[in-house]
């Protein structure tokens, strides 16, 4: 009879021997009694090949416990690097605070909450007096830009804009335009407005400068002149007005329109530091007994000279305006403040 192999393997007890399984080429399959010592060779290698796999596992059991206790190692160190890394920027950020605080003096009005810090500084330059406010959002829901009476059309004071909306600080917001209807006047926003992130009314491409500038909703400051309006809405802007010029980006000034050139009026500027503080001015003017205004070009230097990345000229003249706290801090060129279509408000 021709065999193929052992198949498998009967241990049984000593008395009994050793059963072993054949298997014949057709498939049938009879058991034989082998003597015991004829197979104790096999079961003796079977022991050792135990121990082996016995001993691998052991080894591979310290290892895994080995590469556990690295990577743990490795865990916590990457942990210290991380706290390491944010109070290395904690601690760059307090001293571009302390810089920014040097060049802007003691402030006179400060207010704190969860939701943003508002720190109020006079201006007091040569033939022109403002105010700055220094805006550091916590929660950029804090921003918001309003319609007058929100709806297109109204106009409103800021005092009644911040009144209406309790907010801590306003000033006016981009330029506008009034005219008359059906023995009814309008007035409407220059250039393009967002709020939450949708475009109020229909989009309107650049023209003569006018740009559009205001925040995402991760509050940082974006703008730019936009022809159509999918690139101005790919900025994903949450907030924001329009008027003209732009007067610096990425911490260098553009060349002014020449219409816009040395010519000495009141202004009303949003701006942002490089640590993505927003700033806010109001500069007073044609008040020769108080402040006889500010042309661009001294603008454009003065906000270099407070570290300002990003600066955009808002509305001026009669309409710029200051509100803290629901008090009017600057004095508008009006001898009052000027109704218009958006205002600007920070929530306390």
């Amino acid at each position: 009879m021709r065999l193929i192999n052992i198949f498998f393997i009967f241990l049984m007890a000593p008395v009994i021997g050793l059963g072993i399984a054949l298997v014949d080429f057709d498939g049938r399959s009879r058991a034989m009694a082998l003597p015991l010592e004829d197979i104790e060779p096999v079961v003796t290698a079977t022991e050792g090949r135990l121990e082996d796999l016995q001993r691998n596992i052991a080894f591979i059991n310290e290892r895994l416990k080995e590469q556990e206790r690295q990577y743990q190692e490795q865990q916590k160190i990457l942990q210290e690097l991380a706290s390491k890394s944010q109070e290395h920027k904690q601690a760059s950020d307090q001293i571009y605070e302390e810089r920014i605080l040097a060049m802007l003096g003691p402030p006179i009005r400060v207010h704190q909450s969860e939701r943003v810090e508002v720190k109020v500084f006079k201006l007091d330059e040569l033939g022109y007096r403002g105010f700055i406010a220094k805006v550091k959002l916590f929660d950029p829901s804090a921003f918001r830009v309003v319609l007058a009476k929100d709806k297109l059309g109204e106009k409103e004071t800021p005092a009644q804009a911040a009144a209406r909306t309790g907010a801590i600080l306003c000033i006016n917001g981009g330029g506008f335009y009034s005219f008359m209807q059906n023995g009814r006047q309008y007035t409407y926003p220059i250039g393009n407005v967002v709020i939450d992130g949708k475009l109020v009314g229909d989009f309107q491409p650049s023209s003569e400068d006018i740009f559009f500038a205001g925040i995402r909703q991760d509050g940082k400051l974006v703008g730019g002149i936009f022809y159509d309006k999918q690139s101005l809405m790919e900025l994903k802007p949450w907030q924001g007005v329009g008027f003209v010029p732009i007067l610096i980006q990425g911490g260098k000034p553009l060349p002014l329109p020449k219409q816009w050139q040395n010519t000495r009026h009141p202004r009303t500027i949003i701006g942002e530091y490089a640590n993505g503080d927003l700033i806010l001015i109001v500069v007073d003017g044609r008040q020769d007994d108080w402040s006889k205004g500010v042309t661009l070009e001294r603008l454009q230097i003065k906000l270099i000279e407070l570290g300002v990345k990003e600066g955009y000229n808002l509305d001026g003249g009669g309409s710029s305006t200051f509100i803290y706290d629901n008090e009017v801090l600057n004095r508008p060129s009006d001898g009052r403040q000027r109704a218009m279509a958006t205002n600007i408000v920070i929530l306390p």
